[in-house]
């Protein structure tokens, strides 16, 4: 069955960088769009990053677009998130989420989009 692990969350201090990683199997991988979304205490699901079946066109949303990266690795079925200068309105639970394509369109914000979703790893940022 499809998996999506997330790995590589923490806690820092206000200012630090973190990189989150998504491993993904029994899927492949490359016929895939890959999303981050986030979820804070008390607060809405919320886009994070989306990127292209090829990490050809990339979607990030404008409260971090300046601060991080969203990439891929296809030869490695994983998706990254690189999260810099992090404030504390970054804490929360970082999701990777996963939905098929047949060809490289601008990848989705939406939740609804999204077919496979992983467990969450926590990110907590600290004055």
């Amino acid at each position: 069955q499809v998996q999506l692990v997330e790995s590589g969350g923490g806690l820092v201090q206000a200012g630090d960088s973190l990189r989150l990683s998504c491993a993904a199997s029994g899927l492949t991988f490359s016929s895939y769009a890959m999303g981050w979304f986030r979820q804070a205490p008390g607060k809405e699901r919320e886009f994070v990053a989306a990127i292209s079946w090829s990490g050809g066109r990339t979607n990030i949303a404008d409260s971090v677009k300046s601060r991080f990266i969203i990439s891929r690795d296809n030869a490695k079925n994983t998706v990254y998130l690189q999260m810099n200068s992090l404030k504390p309105e970054d804490t929360a639970v970082y999701y990777c989420a996963a939905y098929s394509v047949l060809y490289s369109s601008y990848p989705s914000a939406g939740p609804g989009a999204y077919n496979y979703w992983g467990q969450g790893t926590q990110v907590t940022v600290s004055l």
